[in-house]
């Protein structure tokens, strides 16, 4: 009751202190000398207009005009912040609050386990490995010794089918351009493979080698200043020079199109995801035990959105918005896509469908319910098991694994409760606490409440 009540005077003696505030008069501000941007006479053309584009002179990526700007700009930044007299007040607390370990859900890949931690104020996560969950924690890789000053950073890693091999994908200084090197998981050491010219892509494992997108070559000095188009899907072997990639696929009739490449679990099938925009997908398919199948078409685009889940045998479960704007899980037959063939394993319900994963040979489906996460366990019939008991109101991610495991991992957060690891047992529908945030802030003394009101249109 104490501390209740010394909360309500708090914020009490807020509110009245921001009224007091509000009464005085505001102090003159001065207008600040920002350094020149300098306009210039730039027109170009673009769907039969001219558009003025005064600051074209600023796509000049490392010369020595825009380097002078740019520190310019930066000094007069920071020059400015520096004065702020409680700059300094701000900035501890901030970093009190931030310094404490952060741990990503671990992932299985054989025998062991990764995981990625940042000690607190590290610039980036390091990633480790174990053998099963109770073994001693060892470091696979550490980003930020990638490079002397810390500007090269870790994208993304991909491992085989085999958890032999994995891909180590790095960008250098925030570029969206990736350096792709496979590296032996056993020694942790590079094999010599390295691909260049790569952006936004991962790699899609079959077999001795994986599928991923790559752009021409820019112009030497241009890397970060010509536009990037008319990228290809390529098929690279592991142990044989990029040059000698297969081309799988390129369209050069529309070169500002993206693709993404996903291979199922089992390796029985490619996709290609091919967009456009933000929004909209067509998807392309081929049998990849079928010496004799080829690339075509499963879903034209770009109107609505398809992702593929899994395979079940010579199916495939789809998620998508395709006659229901809230999202449907249908079961489809690759070789008979058209719509009437499709059969609903989730019908499109009252809840944003926002995601469907598997693991141990079930489908976890999450959903959107009240601007929360709700987790729902399902046989790949669409047969409910149950409802995941999530600790509280609040957003949870994760339930990922392969067809054997028999647990997995989620994370999960709320307005009163850091990001919070669980163990869930497949079979037993049990959540264990598996790794708890050590944040040095008291959220036993808040609570979350969820209320609904009526608006004054209904």
């Amino acid at each position: 009751m104490k501390n209740n009540l010394s909360k309500k005077i708090v914020l009490a003696i807020v509110a009245v202190s921001t009224f007091a505030a509000c009464k005085k008069q505001a102090p003159k501000e001065e207008k600040m000398a920002y350094p020149e941007s300098k306009k210039v006479d730039s027109v170009f053309e673009y769907a039969g207009n001219k558009v003025a584009d005064p600051y074209n002179w600023l796509e000049g990526d490392g010369t020595e005009e825009v380097t002078n700007w740019i520190e310019a700009q930066n000094t007069f930044t920071h020059n400015y912040i520096d004065s702020i007299a409680f700059k300094s007040k701000i900035f501890d607390r901030i970093k009190e609050i931030w310094d404490y370990p952060k741990y990503s859900a671990p992932t299985k890949k054989g025998g062991y386990y990764f995981f990625s931690k940042n000690d607190g104020l590290q610039n980036q996560s390091v990633v480790y490995y174990q053998k099963g969950l109770d073994g001693e924690p060892q470091v696979f890789l550490d980003p930020n010794k990638l490079s002397d000053d810390g500007t090269v950073a870790l994208k993304g890693m991909s491992f085989s089918n085999d958890n032999k091999k994995v891909i180590i994908s790095t960008s250098k200084s925030g570029s969206d351009w990736q350096t792709m090197e496979i590296w032996d998981v056993e020694t942790q050491t590079p094999l010599g493979d390295k691909l260049e010219w790569v952006k936004f892509s991962s790699g899609a494992w079959q077999g001795d080698g994986f599928y991923y997108t790559r752009y021409p070559a820019p112009k030497k000095g241009a890397e970060f200043s010509q536009a990037s188009i008319n990228p290809s899907v390529c098929y690279h072997k592991v142990g044989t020079p990029q040059n000698e990639d297969k081309v799988i696929y390129n369209d050069a009739e529309n070169p500002y199109r993206y693709y993404g490449t996903q291979v199922t679990e089992d390796e029985r099938y490619l996709f290609l995801y091919i967009s456009a925009g933000t929004s909209g997908t067509a998807v392309m398919w081929k049998d990849l035990k079928d010496p004799t199948s080829k690339l075509q078409m499963l879903f034209k685009g770009f109107d609505y959105n398809y992702s593929i889940v899994e395979n079940v045998e010579d199916k495939i479960l789809v998620q998508t918005d395709n006659g229901a704007p809230k999202y449907r899980l249908a079961l489809v037959d690759p070789k008979n896509p058209a719509k009437e063939n499709w059969k609903d394993v989730l019908s499109e319900g009252d809840d944003l469908l926002e995601g469907v994963s598997t693991a141990g040979g079930k489908l976890f489906a999450s959903y959107l319910h009240n601007a929360a996460t709700k987790v729902v366990q399902y046989d790949y019939t669409g047969t409910k098991e149950r409802d995941v008991e999530l600790p509280s109101i609040g957003s949870a991610g994760g339930f990922n694994g392969k067809k054997e495991d028999t647990e997995v991992f989620y994370t999960f957060t709320s307005f009163v409760s850091p990001n919070t690891i669980y163990n869930y047992n497949i079979e037993t529908g049990k959540s264990e606490v598996y790794k708890a945030s050590e944040v040095k802030f008291n959220f036993d003394d808040y609570e979350s409440k969820q209320v609904t009101f009526k608006s004054k249109d209904g």
